[in-house]
């Protein structure tokens, strides 16, 4: 989907709210397994959400934190770190609706083309069963690393037509 009403903008506090929405519908499927109430459900999403926060606040302090718009509403995330020899896609998630229109294909490419300008690798993990990792394969990333719930996945630096 490359819509001229599809842009990006920095996260700020008060996207806090959407991006605990946001979170917690990355995690509905799981939640459904589990035989808790809403209300346990609901803590641990939050718990959940804000330790995921903290680390990246504390450990990409120089990463970018995008919420993805449609036609100016917030519809999604986009979290990049780009470090000197490689970009870690750190988190990209659309809310239920936006999922599977094209929009995560459309971004990864772009992604993918400014890495290959750059000469970057890219990073990210996913987990094992994540619809998304079809998409990151078709990307060129390749699995290459097992976590005990992630994927270590690794898209090369393009090289380089004068080398």
């Amino acid at each position: 989907m490359a819509s001229p009403a599809l842009n990006l903008r920095p996260a700020v506090d008060t996207d806090q709210a959407f991006l605990r929405a946001l979170y917690a519908s990355t995690r509905a499927q799981e939640m459904e397994l589990l035989p808790w109430s809403q209300a346990e459900k609901a803590a641990f999403l939050e718990q959940q959400f804000d330790a995921q926060h903290r680390h990246y606040q504390e450990h990409y302090r120089e990463a970018e934190f995008s919420v993805i718009l449609h036609a100016g509403q917030p519809i999604g995330r986009l979290y990049l770190f780009r470090g000197p020899r490689t970009y870690n896609l750190m988190d990209i998630s659309l809310l239920p609706a936006w999922r599977g229109r094209g929009i995560g294909s459309h971004l990864l490419s772009l992604l993918a083309q400014e890495a290959d300008t750059a000469g970057k690798a890219i990073r990210l993990y996913v987990e094992p069963d994540n619809p998304a990792r079809r998409l990151y394969e078709r990307f060129g990333f390749a699995i290459t690393s097992q976590h005990p719930i992630y994927l270590e996945m690794h898209r090369p630096a393009a090289r380089s037509l004068s080398a």
